[in-house]
């Protein structure tokens, strides 16, 4: 809302931000002296123009901006995050353990978020270039050749979460996709279930859908004595096609069929499905997401999920960023960690 002034009060000026050079007038010296000071304390000035400057800072209330000091010793203390979808509970949940693992080292996090829109990575990283980062964690849609991308990072290293980028030069922190969709078909074969539909958001080049869709395809292949599955892709606002696919899916009753889930978003949005539908989750299909919900335990009997450790992903890439930043030289890492199978009501054995 905007402020109003009272009819008849006089209006004030607002007050001007004292400055370096209000201080150096006040104690008669130069600006210098009043940065040496700032810098390095007495150890480079006399004891009395020591006490001058002291004595100037107090009187006027002076306050250092830590970022212009900071950018003085070439350093900002600024860690850019470029996030693909803030909306995204795993987006969130990443950006909790790297925010924690910067502030042990000293660090504040800016995130910029793209929305899911492609051509803005370029934009993100010049907007966080502008304040000074000193490096990018990035979980973007990686549609960038690794070689273009290498300019676009203004010479900063730069960590990649989740989603690889072609020829990718920057190290890696992400899932071990492939091992946990072979947990999560394991669990729904060792449950009874005995035909699988993959349901994912539209690959669109993004490769941790494509490995999760992959893997899934192999595991179907390499357990086919015991199971039959298919995968879909479906469309944010597609509602009609997802359920055309749970009703085809439903025709199989007497196999058990089950749905794994590539996010949490399409977790929640096929657990919607079978609610209109009328199924009870568990009893008239499976259900098995990737990425374990705030509110997995609450939806129905509770969601069956891959929990994915989101806070060691988030600091494991603040930590290989640190390290580049300070100089770490070795080629690129690419660090798998394994997720959790957290068995819920909605995977019910027969």
């Amino acid at each position: 809302m905007p402020s109003k002034t009272l009819q008849g009060a006089p209006k004030r000026a607002a007050a001007a931000k004292t400055t370096i050079a209000d201080v150096a007038r006040k104690a008669g010296v130069s600006k210098a002296t009043v940065s040496r000071f700032l810098n390095h304390g007495d150890k480079l000035l006399s004891a009395d123009i020591a006490r001058r400057v002291e004595a100037a800072i107090a009187s006027l209330r002076y306050t250092p901006s830590p970022m212009a000091q900071s950018l003085k010793r070439g350093k900002s203390g600024l860690i850019g995050l470029v996030v693909a979808d803030v909306a995204n509970p795993y987006s969130v949940a990443v950006l909790r353990g790297v925010e924690t693992a910067c502030r042990e080292a000293g660090y504040l996090v800016i995130l910029f978020n793209i929305g899911n829109d492609r051509a803005r990575e370029q934009e993100a990283i010049a907007a966080l270039t502008s304040y000074q980062v000193e490096g990018f964690i990035l979980n973007t849609s990686g549609y960038l050749p690794g070689k273009a991308r290498q300019s676009d990072h203004y010479g900063k290293p730069a960590v990649l979460v989740d989603r690889r980028h072609a020829d990718m030069q920057e190290d890696f922190v992400s899932l071990d996709n492939a091992s946990a969709m072979g947990t999560a078909v394991d669990h729904l074969i060792d449950a009874g279930y005995r035909e699988l539909l993959f349901v994912t958001q539209p690959l669109s080049n993004v490769s941790s859908r494509i490995e999760r869709e992959t893997a899934f395809r192999h595991c179907i292949a390499g357990r086919s004595a015991k199971v039959g599955g298919a995968s879909q892709e479906i469309g944010e606002d597609d509602i009609e096609s997802l359920e055309q696919a749970l009703r085809k899916l439903g025709k199989r009753a007497s196999r058990r069929p089950a749905i794994i889930t590539g996010n949490a978003v399409m977790t929640l949005r096929v657990a919607a499905a079978a609610a209109r539908l009328g199924w009870t989750l568990g009893k008239d299909i499976g259900l098995i997401g990737f990425d374990d919900a705030e509110w997995a335990p609450l939806v129905g009997p509770g969601i069956t999920t891959i929990a994915q450790p989101t806070d060691e992903l988030g600091r494991m890439a603040a930590r290989c960023l640190i390290e580049r930043i300070g100089g770490f030289d070795l080629p690129p890492r690419q660090i798998l960690l394994t997720g959790k199978l957290v068995a819920r009501g909605s995977t019910m054995p027969e």
